[in-house]
């Protein structure tokens, strides 16, 4: 029974991207990018990958990467992770997901000590740095306090530049608290497990941020600072982008 253990969540179906896991890359699926990515990142962690159809399953395999076959009903990411881990049995789980395919070894370390502590979940942010992706509903911000704790996740621009004169600048948003989340996770197994039974929260039905629902419910989450940004493929252009940024 490992302590702590990486699990990815891949789900086949994706409505922006269809089966963009499968989307071959330099003629290798995407997926397996970003295993093998996690692998050489992190080669001390149990890596395994919660899969909701064989199509995925099969590449992974093939690979020689470790797969736990999930419900393709389940309704988010973090489902998947709590029946995957009733069979993994970890103490810890981060959470890294399966269209990111950049990861970094510093990121995952972050997370890995952040969990390692009483807090039952985690997760990491890095500074904006332009006025642009700050004022952006698609990028989330998120506010904490010194310690890490987090106070609130949003799409709006937070902090608000209550004495700003004039439209916010990238140069007010580089002097000031603004971070964008990443979506990187950690996980005490206890929480892991009864989170989806957890009450949907009022703001996470409006802001549709489910991370919201772990503070509503009184429970600590704590964030990390990375100098890494997060690398997203959302779109055929986003996988376009990471192929050219391969060399």
């Amino acid at each position: 029974m490992p302590k702590t253990a990486i699990i990815v969540p891949c789900r086949l179906e994706s409505t922006r991207f269809p089966r963009k896991l499968l989307h071959p890359v330099r003629g290798k699926p995407l997926l397996l990018w970003v295993a093998e990515r996690i692998a050489a990142q992190a080669p001390g962690l149990p890596l395994h990958f919660a899969v909701d159809h064989e199509l995925l399953a099969t590449p992974l395999r093939a690979a020689g990467f470790a797969v736990v076959m999930t419900d393709p009903r389940h309704p988010s990411g973090t489902d998947r992770l709590a029946e995957a881990n009733r069979t993994i049995r970890a103490d810890r789980v981060i959470n890294v997901q399966a269209d990111e395919p950049l990861v970094t070894a510093a990121q995952l370390g972050a997370l890995t000590t952040l969990i390692a502590g009483p807090a039952p979940m985690a997760t990491l942010a890095t500074p904006f740095r332009t006025a642009a992706d700050f004022l952006n509903p698609n990028q989330v911000k998120v506010v904490f306090a010194p310690g890490g704790r987090a106070l609130y996740f949003s799409r709006a621009p937070i902090p608000f530049a209550r004495d700003q004169a004039g439209p916010v600048d990238d140069a007010w948003v580089c002097a000031h608290p603004c971070f964008k989340h990443l979506g990187l996770y950690a996980y005490h197994a206890e929480l892991l497990e009864k989170f989806s039974a957890l009450p949907p929260g009022r703001y996470e039905q409006i802001e549709k941020l489910e991370q919201l629902r772990v503070l509503e419910n009184g429970h600590e989450l704590l964030v990390g600072v990375t100098a890494d940004p997060s690398v997203g493929v959302d779109t055929p252009e986003d996988a376009a982008k990471f192929e050219a940024m391969l060399g």
